[in-house]
């Protein structure tokens, strides 16, 4: 028989457990509360850099698990760069933008950049402007000069118009025709003995003469149409002398305005050019801008045709930096087209939509030019259009005001072609790493935009310092959350969930999400419990808590294996059984579940059959587990005779895909006890993977397992025969529940580590492995001994039986 206590794993080794006099206070609130992140050395400066490299393509990719901080630490040193960047020009400020009237074509806004905070201050003075062109050239032309030359202008066009009407008329009586005026034109009337001729007498005269008067009459009326053309012309040059005045009027009233705004903005040359295209349309158009004697009612819709003077003079703030400190940073959480890229609004009038340079709204990429926005990737790619358009304005350094419609090949009303506004961001793109990997493998463009990736680590090395970062780091919850505060011991406790969390006794984790959440519910507790701070015993019930509300799932599956539903045994000894051990992932819980494995040896050259996978019940990385076992078996026992044997395999009672190869050592295990003959223990699970050279490899979680069958057993009784084998490189990763342990410690259950096959056989046999002699062979009863007979006899009768079949064929 053999001694397995060696291979047991010691009380100490079962779990790591923070000594709260580690910790040089007894409470959070005597500390400060942590402002550097713990542990993210390579990220902080993967981010450093990006941040500090201002060049096309240097945007930063930020990688790592939910929970690990990424989001405070991006806007921690985005804000830190902003602020480096303020320190180390005094232009840090960025620029506003402004999208006014194009009077050349409406349909394309123009931009005006300006210095922070002049763009609200351009906005009010054009307001003031309009008012001022207004009330100007109502002075103007009300004064006495102005309505005398303007009155003198009219009178000598009138004069001009009555001399010719006067010469008409003397020549028209002296051709005998009298001149009448009428709305439809000029009319031609005979005259007879001085006065109009009736048309009963024109009709009465002789032929002869009729025909003398119509000839007078035609030679008369192109005299008149000549005459009308001179009229035209007379009036003509009257009104362009009055409006000539007028010009001269009011550009002697407008000059003063206009000359002291453009002295004001002569270093902006889009702002120059707006005000001198708006000096050039008053003076075109003053009429616009003269008072009615009437106000007429404001109709409902105004035709496209006629002119708004106000809409020429609003200017639309686009983007408003006057309040900025500093380079902007933004986050959208919501990264749709018009919340990124800005929109062109409408307004329904008569059945249809209208828009204009008021109604352009921005984005977060026009919010944030000249500085940093932060995005998440998963919702950019989820948003129809926004991924490429976000890909094309990094290339392009252009943010374009444009429809999503047209994407998409749609036609959108009334369409504006606003000016595109020129990009100087920083873009910060946060996801995980399945994304990133997709990303780089499948689009083209995606190394040329994003050259920097931050991967933030889910866990940290467990030494002093991040310790006492860990406490840094709940007194700020503490601050921030409006939580009691915890003593020396909670802050232990806490720390053991931490690296229960990365199933690993030298290792924290810094998925900060998951222990802030901890701390709210240990806040809960300790106030249930009227207690002023919150200690160990309030993690430890907030920890329990957490696992009650999740293992209703955990707790029927051992419901029915304690009935005997699932046939699980934890007892006795059974020849080709043993319980292997498989961890169920329900969302945000885990648990572990033992599972009845079997194996049946036979006569034949099948070699290993795995009943899972002809029932197409089991995964790739399963069968290829299953498949080792054959060369393990080859390189053990078949290097003097061939390996004549079927064997098959079989998960009991699993009617779901079994998937991993943490079960290939358990398989193996039952493979062996078939040939050997020899019983398993049925108290003592199995879980580890193995090699073609009977290596026992690690597997992961191991305490989810090891837990699982502890409670089946304890739901059955515990012997003080239980127990649970693992890869002896797991032992690091073992953070047991303290039930566990202190079972362990009261010799009710034992935890064994081993490395190689031999070693697990056995433990789970109580014989002796056996190690082959330089002749091949094994020591007499052992187990390799047995199994090595055993194939001998299956060969031997397998060569037999094909031997007597042999005259038959």
């Amino acid at each position: 028989m053999s001694d397995v206590d060696r291979y047991r794993v010691p009380v100490e080794q079962l779990r790591w457990q923070c000594d709260p006099a580690v910790f040089r206070f007894q409470c959070t609130d005597e500390l400060v509360p942590l402002e550097e992140f713990i542990g993210q050395d390579r990220a902080m400066s993967s981010l450093e850099f990006g941040l500090a490299v201002h060049r096309p393509g240097y945007n930063i990719f930020v990688t790592g698990l939910t929970g690990t901080g990424k989001a405070s630490a991006i806007k921690s040193y985005v804000e830190k760069a902003a602020e480096r960047r303020k320190q180390q020009t005094e232009e840090y400020l960025p620029d506003d933008w402004c999208y006014v009237h194009n009077l050349a074509d409406s349909g394309s806004p123009q931009t005006v950049r300006l210095p922070a905070g002049r763009g609200k201050v351009l906005r009010d003075q054009v307001q003031e402007l309009l008012d001022t062109i207004k009330a100007e050239i109502g002075r103007a032309f009300g004064s006495e000069e102005y309505q005398r030359q303007r009155q003198a202008l009219v009178e000598e066009g009138q004069a001009a118009h009555r001399e010719l009407l006067q010469s008409l008329e003397a020549e028209a009586r002296a051709a005998g025709f009298l001149i009448q005026l009428s709305p439809t034109g000029v009319n031609l009337i005979p005259l007879a003995e001085e006065r109009p001729m009736e048309p009963q007498e024109f009709a009465a005269l002789p032929e002869a003469e009729r025909k003398s008067i119509e000839k007078r009459q035609t030679d008369l009326m192109r005299k008149v149409g000549e005459v009308m053309k001179q009229l035209g012309a007379v009036q003509k040059e009257a009104m362009q002398k009055i409006q000539a005045l007028e010009r001269r009027a009011a550009e002697v009233a407008l000059d003063r305005p206009f000359q002291e705004l453009l002295a004001q903005y002569r270093d902006f040359p889009d702002a120059t050019c707006y005000l001198e295209s708006l000096r050039d349309f008053t003076l075109g158009n003053i009429g616009l801008f003269q008072e009615k004697e009437e106000a007429a009612p404001t109709p409902l819709y105004r035709p496209s045709q006629e002119r708004d003077p106000t809409l020429a003079f609003q200017v639309n703030v686009f983007v408003d930096n006057s309040g900025a400190e500093g380079p902007p940073v933004i986050i959208e959480s919501n990264p749709t087209w018009s919340n990124l890229f800005g929109k062109v609004e409408r307004r329904a009038i008569m059945g249809t939509y209208v828009s204009d340079h008021t109604m352009l709204k921005p984005g977060a990429v026009h919010l944030a030019n000249g500085g940093y926005v932060i995005l998440n990737v998963r919702d950019l790619l989820l948003n129809p259009g926004v991924w490429e358009a976000l890909k094309r304005m990094i290339r392009t350094k252009e943010a374009r005001l444009e429809e999503p419609f047209e994407q998409f090949g749609f036609l959108a009303p009334h369409g504006l072609r606003p000016q595109t506004i020129p990009v100087e961001e920083k873009l910060i793109v946060t996801g995980d790493d399945v994304l990133y990997r997709l990303l780089a493998q499948y689009d083209e463009d995606f190394w040329e935009l994003f050259k920097v990736k931050a991967d933030f680590d889910f866990q940290i090395e467990l030494t002093q310092e991040n310790l006492e970062a860990y406490a840094a780091f709940i007194c700020g919850c503490c601050q921030n959350e409006g939580l009691r505060h915890f003593n020396n011991g909670g802050v232990a406790r806490v720390s053991e969930y931490g690296s229960r969390l990365v199933a690993d006794q030298h290792k924290l984790s810094s998925r900060f999400g998951q222990l802030r959440d901890l701390l709210v519910e240990a806040d809960y507790w300790a106030r249930q419990d009227g207690a002023a701070i919150v200690g160990a015993e309030h993690v430890r019930k907030a920890i329990e808590q957490k696992l009650y509300r999740s293992k209703l799932v955990e707790e029927r599956i051992r419901e029915l294996i304690a009935q005997g539903t699932l046939m699980v045994d934890v007892d006795g000894e059974v020849v080709g059984q043993v319980n292997g051990l498989a961890v169920y992932d329900v969302g945000d819980f885990s648990f572990g579940k033992p599972s009845r494995i079997t194996a049946k040896t036979f006569m034949g050259r099948r070699g290993v059959i795995n009943i899972e996978r002809e029932s197409q019940l089991s995964g790739r990385i399963h069968d290829k587990g299953v498949l080792i076992l054959g060369g393990y078996l080859g390189h053990k026992h078949a290097q003097d005779k061939p390996l004549s044997l079927s064997a098959s395999l079989c998960f009991e009672q699993s009617y779901e895909g079994v998937e991993g190869d943490s079960a290939s050592s358990t398989e193996l295990y039952a493979i062996l006890s078939s040939l050997s003959g020899l019983p398993i223990k049925q108290g003592i699970a199995v879980t580890g993977s193995v090699n073609q050279k009977g290596e026992v490899q690690p597997i992961g979680g191991v305490n989810q397992k090891i837990e699982g069958f502890f409670d089946v057993c304890k739901a059955k009784g515990l012997t003080g025969r239980q127990g649970v084998i693992i890869p002896h490189q797991n032992v690091r990763n073992l953070m047991l529940r303290e039930d566990v342990v202190d079972a362990v410690r009261q010799d009710q259950f034992q935890i064994y580590t081993v490395g190689t096959v031999d070693e697990g056989i056995e433990i789970l046999t109580g014989v002796a492995a056996g190690e082959r002699a330089a002749d091949g062979s094994y020591p007499v009863g052992t187990v390799n001994y047995l199994i090595d007979q055993r194939l001998s006899e299956l060969a031997e009768g397998l060569r037999g039986f094909y031997r007597e079949a042999e005259p038959g064929v």
